[in-house]
């Protein structure tokens, strides 16, 4: 049961690299971006689901950025899912890397890439590998961003389900005086499972759709945002999506968010 990304989303303000006063020096920091945030959020949630189980997380992210298009970065975030299925599990931590290429045609823009979700710790004998590495694709044009990301590994502790995808339509709207309004919607689809050649998960068990509003605004130097999250995962007893503690993970939550770009 995975967490984001996301997302979640990793926003950066972009930081030009320190040079002397020249003309080369203006065509390097042309070509060399670098960027980094640093958030608080009052819940983790990721496509929909708690990865925190109800508790604040400290996100912060790294990014660089080549003139030619091309990406690379990391970011890193507390989780308590992984020790919240299983005591003898010993992981607090999420470190994403990833790295991709995105350019445009027009009005169209597009992004391609790897992404690696690691969870460093120590896990007891025989539990199933959370770490997970997906490649995307998206496409965007005006304010709509169409993604999907296709699991190559096992989805973050799920037997058996390399091949799952989520599929995402995103939207951002300005609304004035500053405020902006984030629309989301996504699908993750994981396949059915087998474990010796016995079925342990149907195709309809562990997929669902989620869906987000957010408010965004500027304020005493801040980006703040005000989400309304909700899922129709299943999270009845002994169902995907409630945890050894006892709580649907995806159920409706409104998120506070507070963040600074450098």
């Amino acid at each position: 049961m995975k967490k984001l990304s996301a997302a979640a989303a990793i926003a950066g303000a972009v930081a030009a690299i320190p040079g002397p006063l020249s003309a080369q020096a203006t065509a390097e920091t042309r070509t060399h971006t670098l960027s980094a945030n640093l958030g608080l959020v009052t819940e983790y949630r990721y496509r929909g689901i708690g990865q925190t189980n109800g508790d604040p997380a400290v996100q912060a992210g790294l990014d660089y950025t080549h003139s030619s298009g091309a990406y690379a970065g990391t970011w890193w975030t507390n989780v308590s899912w992984l020790s919240d299925a299983n005591p003898d599990v010993s992981s607090s931590l999420e470190v994403d890397v990833y790295a991709g290429y995105r350019g445009s045609f027009g009005q169209f823009g597009y992004d391609v890439g790897v992404l690696r979700y690691l969870y460093p710790g120590s896990y007891p004998h025989g539990f199933t590998s959370p770490h997970t590495t997906e490649l995307y694709v998206a496409g965007s044009w005006q304010m709509f961003t169409l993604k999907y990301s296709h699991a190559v590994t096992n989805l973050f502790g799920f037997d058996d389900s390399e091949g799952a995808g989520y599929l995402e339509l995103n939207g951002s709207f300005e609304l004035g005086a500053g405020l902006g309004l984030l629309a989301h919607v996504g699908h993750q689809r994981i396949p059915a499972g087998r474990v010796g050649g016995v079925e342990i998960r149907s195709r309809d068990d562990c997929s669902y759709t989620d869906w987000s509003l957010g408010l965004t605004k500027g304020f005493v130097g801040l980006d703040w945002k005000l989400s309304w999250i909700d899922t129709n995962a299943d999270g009845g007893t002994g169902e995907c999506y409630r945890n050894a503690l006892d709580r649907d993970v995806g159920k409706s939550v409104l998120v506070l968010s507070v963040g600074k770009t450098f």
